[in-house]
């Protein structure tokens, strides 16, 4: 793992709000607020509800941007993520992402209507530093 992506792993890897842009059936983007957080490989996860209109979305148009990290107006670090979206069921991704505060939406890790959305980015912006996926 090279330092920058040592230093974007540091600062994804905990749970933290995230702004989702996915594309409506129209075109039009749709931001929206989730909860995820990035492996060692960068890939970014989380979990929605799979009737929900964002899970729609990416499964017509898998692309998205995510950023997250900035928690003041003048902060200086922050992430800008593009990258293509898939949609997991399988119980061990299921069961790797679970965390407590789930059960506000879930009944459990079991909860038929519970999914991971795994985006693996193909660049990441990290304030002024820019990483891209290899080919």
């Amino acid at each position: 793992m090279s330092d920058l992506e040592n230093r974007i792993y540091e600062f994804a890897r905990r749970p933290q709000l995230i702004n989702l842009a996915t594309a409506a059936p129209d075109g039009h983007p749709q931001l929206r607020y989730v909860v995820g957080r990035a492996d060692e490989s960068l890939v970014i996860r989380f979990s929605t509800h799979l009737d929900s209109a964002k899970v729609e979305q990416l499964r017509a148009n898998s692309n998205v941007c995510l950023t997250l990290g900035a928690t003041q107006v003048n902060s200086p670090l922050w992430l800008r993520v593009d990258g293509t979206a898939t949609i997991s069921t399988e119980t061990a991704e299921r069961e790797s992402f679970w965390f407590g505060a789930l059960t506000k939406h879930f009944t459990g890790v079991t909860d038929p209507r519970y999914c991971v959305v795994a985006v693996k980015p193909s660049r990441i912006e990290f304030g002024e530093e820019v990483w891209q996926a290899q080919c």
